[in-house]
């Protein structure tokens, strides 16, 4: 089996070596503006500033005046537009894992495709766009995670509306975007048996442009995640909220973010979540970039058994570090991301160390190669993989 790794091995190494012409199938805001997936990605999926700005303004350009007509149909109705081309596009991620755990045989596993998406997004009048994705993940039947409206400059004021489904750590760190296969672990952590985290949720977000480079994000979500629905979508009578207030002081970033709701069922006991903590995004130069966030969590009754007491507290956060050797726009870039969350619970701790090496083969084309250490399971995880959208 091991000869079976390296043979995987191998086969990326040749691959590195292979001078690929960068591929003409890019996504459809691309192909849409005509631009290079550089312009707003460096590397992919990470957004630049201008990317960022692009997403948060509803997939349009600062300047209406450079919007594209050629993407529309004149139909002779100024309140319908209609685009040429339904946007839509392609993102595949696989990869060859090496497994060794203290106690047990080393193992290796084939696992392509490890997720399968099908995303489209755009306009669909002056001030409202809409974003979506299907996912097939780790063989799983296909699901719906990113699915929103955006109502942008709501009554003409530096404000944006957005309804669906989301992830609640948006505002803070996208889970999406990561260059990382390892994940933030904090925002996902889900406590005893309460079905509440900062990933995908359905809600609403309200975000306030404020000026000095203040921004202003509020959220109001169901509490519960993303299950199927079955009467309801909402399985209890709760609401959470949550508030996220950031400023930047030129190529620094410093926000914080809490949060506060109940989930449990409508009879019976319920928990009671909050979250709060600080975090900061710093851009050394061009080739360096430091990301930090702590949130510290409780929970009254996480085990929705009726518990009596002081709140269970559960802690910690991570340090993302990005290296871009050649730059932004160059083919490599490294990340370092260590996770570490304690709790009062017993079980509940993360402890684990990642350094992932990417290299861009195409701009939509990205190799990937990562070395964990996982403390708490006690076990080395290198994987090779690819990840490419078109």
């Amino acid at each position: 089996m091991l000869a079976r790794f390296f043979r995987i091995g191998l086969v990326f190494a040749v691959l590195y070596f292979v001078n690929v012409t960068p591929s003409h199938a890019i996504p459809a805001f691309a192909r849409k503006y005509q631009f290079s997936c550089s312009t707003c990605h460096a590397p992919f999926p990470r957004l630049k500033p201008f990317g960022e700005e692009f997403a948060a303004r509803g997939f349009r350009l600062e300047d209406p005046s450079q919007e594209p007509t050629r993407a529309f149909y004149d139909v002779g109705d100024p309140w319908l537009q209609l685009p040429r081309e339904f946007p839509l596009a392609l993102r595949l991620d696989g990869y060859a894992s090496l497994v060794d755990s203290k106690g047990q045989p080393r193992s290796t596993d084939v696992e392509w495709p490890w997720s399968v998406k099908l995303l489209t997004g755009g306009q669909i009048s002056k001030n409202i766009s809409y974003y979506a994705y299907g996912i097939l993940e780790k063989g799983e039947t296909i699901k719906l995670e990113d699915t929103w409206v955006q109502f942008s400059s709501v009554f003409g004021a530096p404000v944006d509306l957005m309804v669906g489904q989301f992830q609640v750590s948006d505002p803070l760190f996208k889970r999406e975007l990561r260059l990382s296969r390892n994940d933030y672990a904090i925002l996902k952590l889900r406590v005893g048996h309460s079905p509440t985290n900062l990933t995908y949720d359905r809600g609403l977000v309200l975000t306030w442009h404020a000026p000095a480079e203040i921004e202003v994000i509020g959220q109001i979500v169901n509490g519960n995640g993303i299950e199927p629905a079955d009467e309801r979508f909402d399985d209890n009578r709760f609401k959470s909220a949550s508030l996220r207030l950031a400023r930047t002081f030129g190529p620094l970033r410093v926000g914080v973010f809490g949060y506060r709701g109940k989930s449990g069922p409508d009879q019976g006991p319920n928990d009671t979540v909050t979250y709060l903590g600080p975090d900061l995004v710093a851009d050394l130069g061009e080739k360096w970039q430091l990301s930090l966030c702590y949130l510290r969590r409780t929970d009254d009754d996480p085990f929705l058994v009726g518990r009596q007491g002081a709140s269970l507290a559960t802690k910690g956060g991570f340090l993302e570090l990005h290296f871009f050797p050649q730059g932004q726009d160059g083919r490599w870039a490294f990340t370092l991301l260590a996770n570490r969350v304690t709790s009062d619970l017993p079980n509940v701790e993360v402890k684990n160390l990642s350094l992932t090496a990417n290299y861009l083969l195409a701009r939509n084309f990205r190799l990937v190669a990562e070395f964990l250490r996982d403390q708490t399971a006690d076990q080395n995880v290198l994987s090779l993989g690819l990840v490419t959208a078109f």
